[in-house]
């Protein structure tokens, strides 16, 4: 007859088993690698559109200026929606572990009292 898997014990054992078993989530440093990841990307996006506004104002000259003015303001524009919404995306993802987290010490909860009152 098999027996169900045990916690091993000690440190290394202990943080191996939470990571296979699902036990201790990785999801809050992951997202934060993940979420200054894209602020790079973002802000490599934003360089982009100071170059592209430069480049405007070069290639067409006197009133080139007044264009590149427009363009480089409506792409900060642009990369400040890029931001705040990559920031919102983040904390969404952030939340929904959060509420899985909170489930699991609920139902941890469910089952020590079903223990008690069964004994």
């Amino acid at each position: 007859m098999r027996r169900p898997l045990q916690r091993p014990q000690g440190a290394n054992g202990q943080f191996l088993w939470d990571l296979l078993t699902f036990e201790r989530l990785i999801t809050g440093t992951l997202t934060h690698l993940v979420y200054w990841a894209g602020l790079g990307i973002i802000g490599i996006m934003a360089f982009g559109v100071l170059g592209a506004s430069v480049g405007v104002a070069v290639r067409e000259g006197g009133w080139g200026i007044l264009l590149a003015i427009g363009v480089l303001g409506i792409g900060m524009l642009g990369v400040f929606v890029a931001v705040l919404l990559w920031r919102a995306f983040c904390e969404f993802y952030v939340t929904i572990f959060k509420i899985s987290e909170d489930l699991h010490v609920l139902r941890q909860d469910v089952e020590a009292e079903r223990a008690r009152q069964g004994k």
